[in-house]
């Protein structure tokens, strides 16, 4: 089998890997065909791979640790999300790893993470599939040939999906999958799961851990583009609220779609070398980008064929995360390399299910500190059984399960880096105007995009701007191409007293849910969240 570059220090018995047939840095397309050949996945009608992840169809946050020893144990903001585990219990998982891929066939990939060079860290991934391997090659960035023979790795990924821990108790973990992190060693272990994101937001994690503590730079879950006059703009916003399809724009270069760090020297620069997007329910029409993207060298996990081998994207029956992954070039306006400068613009996408907040508002710095600390978006009615209201979710940071810092730290970097480089800030609703799920309409994609493009076109300077009485935004009177009427949530509904018991509502749940951050936010951050809270009446505002 052909084998591309072993580089010098590729002596695997280092890593406790013994008797191992390796294969090293391998093409996309031998890697597919290695696939196909074990039987591992099947091709669609244009030629793209698709594999099904198994038992796992998303990450499996209950069973994400980080080792809890000198370097974090004063730093992890330990609790829900960051679950601690001894190093003992991570070296013996290690060992256990290491013993299972002995003997067999494995997948090494040298690639590296941060395009910035001066932040750059390098990721060695040894996979017990051969898909795990081509995700990785699409994910990470990818070293030219000259670099590789020479490549050391900074962090070490053993990803054995096939190792389940037959003692999970023993090990200090809940069940037999888990993926954790180990800073001391700089090693990150998978095992029992095939999901593929879970390497990808495993070393992500570490960066929002690295960058912050060591390297003064702020790790952002945010897309990120570039105009033609190099003008930056990111996007925040947890799953489903837009940040993969807004910051694909036609007009504009895509510098990437999820990971950005944001330096001391006033460059935004992505982590990664591909994408990773949702694909339930995707048309050419509504996302081109994304849908051309699916072609031979991408991959697609989890969805259904019909007989004809095309893929039926409406297809939910194995999971709602159905995903595809592909290397950045596979879109066709990228930033190269992928850094730019300080960003003009910062959106916090959120889609707001209850119909409350405005589609487009201008934040203070203490309201985009703390609405960034709340992370906010409504989760509809019907995903889960039961449901039939939307709930409220609040993710710090958007982005709470990859933040082993307390959500503050992350917070306050963003206000002063957005301070120093003036920045204006805007929260934008992609959900509900009229009513709620079920009474109101979703907010039309196209009224998006114009309110997005009226702010980078510099449209809404000279605007008048009226303030919410509960939230205390600031909401544009006119926006170019957007209907007037809707800017101001509360004329989109019949019954004015509806909309504010809903607003109220609301507000109350982001009081209750920024109670846990109370104590280590400032004064001005505190500031930043609805007008109302449970002293204070409404007439007090209108």
């Amino acid at each position: 089998m052909k084998n591309t570059i072993v580089p010098k220090n590729g002596n695997l018995e280092k890593y406790g890997l013994k008797d191992v047939t390796a294969h090293w840095n391998l093409s996309p397309e031998e890697l597919q065909r290695i696939t196909l050949e074990k039987g591992m996945g099947k091709e669609t009608k244009n030629g793209t791979l698709a594999i099904n992840t198994g038992k796992f169809t998303g990450r499996s946050p209950q069973d994400r640790f980080l080792v809890k020893d000198d370097y974090t144990k004063d730093k992890v903001w330990w609790g829900k999300v960051n679950k601690p585990v001894s190093p003992e219990n991570f070296d013996k998982l290690q060992t256990a790893i290491e013993d299972y891929l002995s003997g067999k066939e494995i997948f090494v990939r040298d690639g590296y993470v941060c395009a910035d060079p001066k932040y750059r860290l390098n990721v060695r991934t040894v996979t017990e599939y051969p898909w795990s391997n081509m995700f990785i090659y699409n994910m990470f960035l990818r070293p030219e040939e000259s670099e590789l023979e020479n490549f050391d790795e900074d962090w070490l990924i053993l990803c054995a999906p096939g190792y389940v821990c037959p003692d999970p108790e023993g090990h200090g973990i809940r069940q037999g999958n888990f993926s954790i992190l180990n800073f001391t060693k700089k090693v990150a272990l998978v095992g029992g799961s095939a999901y593929t994101g879970e390497m990808k937001k495993g070393i992500f994690s570490a960066l929002n851990m690295i960058l912050p503590t060591d390297k003064n730079v702020l790790p952002m879950h945010c897309s990120a583009n570039v105009g033609e006059d190099g003008d930056t703009a990111i996007f925040f916003g947890l799953s489903g609220t837009g940040k993969t399809t807004l910051s694909a724009d036609p007009d504009r270069k895509l510098i990437g779609d999820d990971e950005h760090g944001w330096t001391s020297e006033d460059v935004i620069f992505n982590f990664e070398g591909g994408c990773y997007a949702k694909v339930i329910d995707l048309t050419e029409e509504k996302e081109p980008d994304i849908f051309r993207a699916i072609k031979p060298g991408a991959i697609l996990e989890n969805v259904i064929f019909n007989e004809d081998n095309e893929v039926d994207f409406e297809d939910a029956s194995i999971t709602q995360n159905t995903r595809v992954s592909y290397p950045i070039y596979h879109i066709d306006n990228i930033q190269q390399p992928s850094y730019a400068d300080n960003p003009k613009n910062i959106f916090f996408l959120t889609c707001d299910a209850f119909g409350v907040l405005p589609p487009v508002s201008k934040l203070t710095p203490g309201q985009a500190a703390y609405h960034f600390i709340s992370g906010y978006t409504a989760k509809v009615a019907g995903t889960e059984a039961g449901i039939t209201e939307p709930v409220p979710s609040f993710s710090a940071c958007f982005g709470a399960p990859f933040m082993p810092l307390h959500p503050t730290v992350y917070a306050e970097m963003l206000s002063k880096k957005m301070q120093e480089a003036g920045v204006n800030v805007w929260l934008i609703n992609t959900g509900w105007s009229g009513g709620p799920y079920g009474v109101g309409s979703r907010i039309k994609l196209k009224y998006t995009r114009a309110m997005i493009s009226a702010i980078l076109e510099g449209k809404l300077e000279d605007v008048e701007f009226e303030q919410h009485p509960i939230f205390g935004l600031f909401m544009p009177k006119y926006c170019p191409n957007v209907p007037t009427e809707m800017l101001d949530p509360m004329n989109t509904w019949l019954q004015k007293g509806a909309y504010i018991s809903k607003a109220i509502n609301l507000a109350h749940s982001f009081h209750l849910n920024f109670e846990k951050f109370a104590n280590q936010a400032s004064e001005e951050i505190m500031e930043g969240g609805p007008l109302i809270d449970e002293h204070h009446h409404l007439d007090d505002h209108m």
